[in-house]
This record gives C-alpha cells, structure tokens and sequence, in this order.
C-alpha cells in the first residue's frame, strides 16, 4: 500500500493527540502498518501541537514538507502555519468559518498547489450539540464525509463507538453522524 500522510494541527488542549488515536487505531483496525509523531511547540493550553501519522510502509514517522496527503486542523491560524506539508494536491480540513475559509492571501496558492481546502466550525457545532470539548471529533467526523484515504466513515465511526467511555458514547455518536451529515452537504452528496 502506497503510504498515506495525516499532519493533525491546532492548539494545546484542543485534543489533536486524541484525534490522532482515532485515525490510528482505525488504520490499525483495518490491518495497516502505521508509524506516527508528536511534536509539541508550547504543548500547554493555547501553544502549538502537530501530530504525524503515516499510514502504509513508512520507515520514518516524522512527514517532511511537500509530503502530506492530508491535513486537519483545529485551529484556522494553525491551518496555515503547517499548509508547506501539504503535497500538491493535497486535502486540508479546517476548523473555520466555511465562507471565510480560505483567507484571501492563502487562496493563490492553495490553487497553484491544487490544494482542496474545507472548513466547518466545528467548535460550533460541537458547542451546538451539547458538548463543547467535542470539537476534535467533529473534525474526524466531517473529514469522513468526503470519502478521502483509506478509512472509511463507517471504519472511524466504529473506532469511536468502541472508544468511547460508557456515558459519552452516545453523545460521540451523536456528535460523529451530525457532522458527517455536514460534510456530506458540503459535498453535495
């Protein structure tokens, strides 16, 4: 299997590790070799995190620039700091308000670098649906909706059923099918 590339941003505190375990144990779940890395800047809440995951036969865990298939970011500002790992062509996924996403002094060159950019507040919605620190999995779930890289939405809705502690499944699942049902709009499917 061709390796494929997840670079996870945002901010301290906004769950980009927890995140990170979903996509992995998904991949993991499905029989992939996986290799991933954890970079913090200023880890405490508020300062930068990235997160690596590589899916297929890596031999380093750590993604070089121009190199990404895909990034997901919690944070808009974070979204941009990390697009130099995006390939051309690449996919990036932000937690933004969708009509002002991309900012116009980044949208030449997502264009020259064929770079598909989607955003959804997701701490909106997370907010909307009753549990703000649910924000992370919102993005999971919105990503899934467009169908992009080996795991299926069904793959990481399974993850996060098994995952999920006894009082806060229902309300991932919750959180899960609503904002994937978001992105299928956003996807005119």
């Amino acid at each position: 299997m061709k390796t494929i590339n997840y670079v996870l941003s945002g901010l301290g505190g906004q769950g980009i590790l927890f995140m990170t375990k979903v996509l992995a144990t998904t991949a993991l779940n499905k029989g992939f070799n996986i290799l991933g890395a954890e970079t913090h800047g200023m880890a405490q809440r508020g300062g930068s995190v990235v997160s690596h995951l590589r899916i297929g036969d890596a031999r380093s865990s750590l993604i070089r620039a121009g190199a990404a298939d895909f990034l997901l970011s919690m944070d808009e500002s974070e979204a941009y700091r990390y697009l130099p790992y995006l390939k051309k062509g690449g996919k990036l996924f932000a937690n933004a308000r969708p009509e002002a996403f991309p900012d116009e002094r980044v949208a030449a060159y997502l264009d020259k670098q064929q770079i598909e950019p989607r955003a959804m507040e997701a701490a909106k919605k997370a907010m909307e649906l009753g549990s703000p620190k649910s924000t992370n999995l919102a993005m999971v779930a919105f990503y899934s909706a467009f169908g992009f890289g080996p795991l299926t939405a069904d793959d990481l809705r399974a993850t996060v059923d098994k995952m999920s502690p006894g009082p806060f499944k229902g309300m991932n699942l919750k959180i899960f099918d609503a904002c994937f049902d978001t992105g299928r709009k956003m996807a005119g499917v």
